[in-house]
């Protein structure tokens, strides 16, 4: 088990209060793997400096959700198992409504809505079209707004569609440009909305729910809180189809396996203890010879082994026996006073809205799980809460019931231990049959650690699924610049050569001059310097490119080379000549012509780049 980070455990707090969303039922082992992958790729080095990043780049909540919500899923995954349902479980359950009833589905954790739209078109091969519109809504959530929004559009590419059999693409989708959309007549049955299943309301009456390789991502807790909601929302004889990495090898009392290699369960019912009521029907006329009913029926109401309490339709107590007062010490004397005035009204339960809601709805109503502690021992009680009418239908009081149901809570505890007990014999001896028919297939998780196992690898899996696609979407961007780089790479390559050309023929024009060519820029640094001035002043191209015209140490008297020079520079750029006395690099007196002229780039209203500076000498 791995050790609480409370640093992680304060990022999903902040994860949770700044966007709703709750990840801290999910398994820490993949849910810190996903987050510090994100975390590297914004080089955050712990979880302190990645909580900062999140408050200053908010549009980094997006890229961190779609990490963890990997959202995997496809048309018709685990054939096998679709097969099944399609073949053995529809058919049944269809056939169980009547003609006319609605039909109610549910696709939990739906991502880009492949699973809703493959329910769509099994649903409508049962039924035939026309009562899938009339009959069937679909109801496909997840916590992922980016996916709901794409799900709504129903369209898929050629690889999305390769897992759909090619009859039912033809039947189902309709090509637009190189997509497939799912038809326009049936997708108004399908709903998509966000709905969170650790946190928002499940959706009722369900026949069939399918979430597939969702709860693998939650740790035990959270698993067996889901699924006591989706227990909620199906139906009497609902169906639960989940993923083929999820068991429920410790939730017999909530489904029982139709097909477990397939994962394919039934909901089982939960059974209410239903008690009497509290008064009989009046008795029938001829029954004078029967004497004492008034008193017999205080005596066995008061001997009752039930703890009961009658209240008057204005909320006095009216009525108490004895084994109210022996558990909660409500007796006869307290006959005539409030019952707000008493603690049973809200110890161990606030039990004042229940009987409200009693009286108004006219029905009865019970309260389950109720924990009532005394002297040090817990007794588990269902409170029944039952409005009681006259015969023209008026309000004569409430009955409040209280059933100990201690015995049977231990009961049901020793009962689910051994379905899980058997449960997981069960699975052995399915895993052992597995063997016996083919070697190849896998085996079956007999207990709740393999199982945990099975889920770590399932989510690696589909982490490296959307990795791979992810990896294959950059390939084909990578080969689409690396088409358009060696492109630019060719011209490059002519532009060098044509370049390369230029540069060969300018060098052999300067070196035919004999006059010496200095390039300078604007700022009088020389960018270009010939043969000819080399020989001249004995100073190298490679000594003097870079550096300032005017601190050479040659032979050139610059303070007359000066008004020229910024004359050329200037904007209107003027060329000029002189003649000056120098002494060229073997120490003699020489006369050097040198002529400056303004250096133009081909916009003329960028005014001059620099200027050309010319010097032929002459011996003295």
């Amino acid at each position: 088990m791995n050790a609480i980070d409370p640093d992680f455990e304060a990022l999903l707090v902040y994860l949770k209060e700044s966007r709703g969303f709750d990840f801290t039922g999910y398994k820490r082992s993949s849910l810190m793997r996903r987050v510090n992958r994100r975390m590297s790729q914004v080089e955050a080095a712990d979880y302190p400096e990645y909580l900062d990043f999140l408050q200053v780049h908010p549009d980094e909540f997006t890229a961190l959700f779609n990490t963890i919500l990997i959202n995997v899923t496809g048309f018709f995954r685990d054939a096998d198992a679709w097969d099944y349902l399609r073949a053995d479980v529809l058919g049944a359950l269809v056939s169980a409504k009547s003609s006319d009833a609605p039909i109610r589905v549910w696709s939990a954790g739906c991502a880009s809505g492949e699973e809703a739209y493959t329910l769509a078109m099994v649903l409508a091969e049962t039924l035939g079209l026309e009562a899938f519109r009339e009959r069937v809504k679909i109801y496909a959530t997840d916590v992922d707004e980016e996916q709901l929004a794409e799900a709504r559009q129903a369209s898929y590419g050629e690889r999305e569609m390769q897992a759909v059999p090619p009859e039912l693409a033809a039947k189902y989708f309709e090509p637009v440009g190189n997509r497939f959309v799912f038809r326009k007549d049936l997708r108004r049955s399908v709903i998509f909305g966000r709905n969170d299943l650790v946190q928002d309301a499940p959706i009722s009456r369900i026949d069939l729910l399918t979430c597939r390789n969702a709860l693998m991502y939650f740790n035990a807790e959270t698993q067996a809180k889901i699924l006591s909601r989706f227990h909620f929302a199906l139906s009497d004889g609902g169906v639960l189809f989940l993923g083929k990495a999820e068991m429920l090898l410790s939730h017999g009392n909530l489904f029982t396996p139709i097909d477990l290699k397939r994962r394919v369960f039934r909901r089982v019912p939960r059974v209410m203890p239903i008690a009497g009521a509290v008064f009989a029907e009046p008795i029938p006329a001829g029954t004078g010879g029967v004497v004492g009913l008034d008193e017999l029926r205080n005596e066995a109401f008061a001997a009752s082994s039930l703890a009961q309490l009658g209240l008057t339709s204005d909320g006095l107590v009216a009525l108490t026996n004895r084994r109210l007062e022996k558990l909660f010490g409500v007796s006869s004397r307290d006959i005539g006073r409030p019952f707000r005035d008493l603690d049973l009204s809200y110890r161990p339960v606030e039990l004042r809205r229940y009987i409200e809601q009693a009286q108004l709805e006219r029905r009865t109503l019970r309260v389950a799980d109720v924990e009532y502690g005394r002297n040090g021992d817990v007794t588990h009680l269902e409170v029944q809460v039952s409005p009681l009418t006259g015969k023209d239908g008026s309000l004569l009081g409430v009955n409040l019931i209280f059933h100990d149901v201690t015995a049977a809570r231990r009961l049901q505890d020793d009962l689910e231990h051994a379905n899980q007990q058997l449960e997981a014999a069960y699975e052995e001896l399915q895993s052992t049959n597995e063997e016996l028919e083919t070697t190849n297939e896998e085996l079956e998780t007999t207990n709740e650690e393999l199982q945990s196992t099975v889920e770590e690898l399932e989510t690696t899996n589909e982490e490296l699924q959307s990795t791979n696609e992810e990896l294959e979407t950059m390939n084909e961007e990578l080969q689409s610049t690396n088409d358009e780089l060696q492109s630019i790479n060719d011209q490059l390559r002519v532009s060098t050569a044509q370049l390369d050309e230029a540069n060969s023929f300018l060098e052999t024009v300067l070196t035919s001059l004999r006059a010496g060519v200095a390039v300078v820029d604007r700022d009088l640094r020389i960018r270009m310097w010939n043969r000819r001035a080399e020989d001249l002043w004995g100073v190298r191209s490679g000594e003097v490119v870079g550096q300032h015209f005017l601190n050479l140490d040659i032979g050139l008297p610059f303070e007359q080379l000066r008004p020229m020079l910024r004359g050329s520079l200037g904007e209107d750029g003027s060329s000029g000549e002189v003649s000056v006395d120098a002494v060229n690099r073997r120490g003699r007196a020489v006369v050097v012509r040198v002529a400056c002229a303004p250096l133009r780039g081909q916009e003329a209203s960028r005014g001059t780049e620099g200027a050309i500076i010319v010097m032929e000498a002459d011996d003295v």
